[in-house]
């Protein structure tokens, strides 16, 4: 026989960066805010309502002595009692779930932090190794920093792509690893040589000053994987 889950009381947080002081999340179906839980089984749209004295989340399992009461996090939090398996119930089939709130899961939290470390890890040691290849490091700073990198010394890039890489990790791996970085550099030096001119707010580019023919680049000169060729 399969062995039952014991019951544990469990913490839910608010998704969003900012936890406001109270909040209080919606606990009925109304025509107004509609709570509505899709049953696959039954293949209907079932209302929803937090009734401490049912033992449903359920309207159409609860008798007609329901007692209301509002659900409110407090600075973003929520503690749910094992002895209040109703609300745990409700909370999991809520439709905001995922979105609004989710349940803390310190392993999952783990996890991800473990993820974001490693991340800055990596990135740190990339531009810690990028430092002794001069020109690879300025094709990349131009990219992330943009053209004020012509007016810095080395040891500014240097610090800057150290900071870069902290702060963003994700960003700077995913140019280090872009095929088309030393394109994006090459179209730089073309717009600095003058062998390529923009005009138009930006929108059309020409070859030169005497060679005819206008390339359409409808607000990018030339489109990579997730950003253009060339920042300004």
């Amino acid at each position: 026989m399969k062995k039952k889950s014991p019951y544990v009381s469990k913490v839910y947080k608010l998704t969003g960066r900012k936890s406001p002081l109270s909040y209080m999340l919606s606990s009925r179906h109304s025509s107004r805010s509609p709570l509505l839980y899709f049953d696959e089984e039954k293949g209907i749209n079932r209302p929803m309502r937090y009734a401490r004295n049912q033992k449903s989340p359920f309207e159409d399992e609860q008798d007609g002595n329901a007692i209301l009461e509002p659900i409110v996090f407090e600075d973003g939090m929520l503690l749910v009692q094992k002895e209040n398996q109703v609300l745990q119930k409700f909370l999991h089939y809520h439709p905001a779930n995922g979105s609004v709130f989710s349940e803390v899961n310190k392993e999952q939290d783990a996890i991800d932090e473990l993820h974001e470390v490693e991340n800055v890890l990596e990135a740190q040691v990339m531009a810690k190794e990028l430092a002794s290849n001069t020109q690879k490091m300025i094709q990349v700073c131009r990219v992330l920093l943009g053209n004020v990198v012509d007016n810095m010394t080395i040891p500014e890039l240097k610090r800057d792509l150290l900071i870069y890489s902290k702060n963003n990790p994700e960003d700077f791996i995913n140019t280090i690893n872009d095929p088309m970085l030393q394109l994006q550099d090459d179209v730089y030096q073309f717009f600095k040589a003058g062998f390529l001119q923009k005009r138009n707010n930006d929108t059309e580019m020409d070859r030169s000053s005497t060679t005819k023919g206008w390339c359409k680049a409808n607000n990018r000169i030339v489109k990579g994987s997730k950003r253009t060729f060339y920042r300004h």
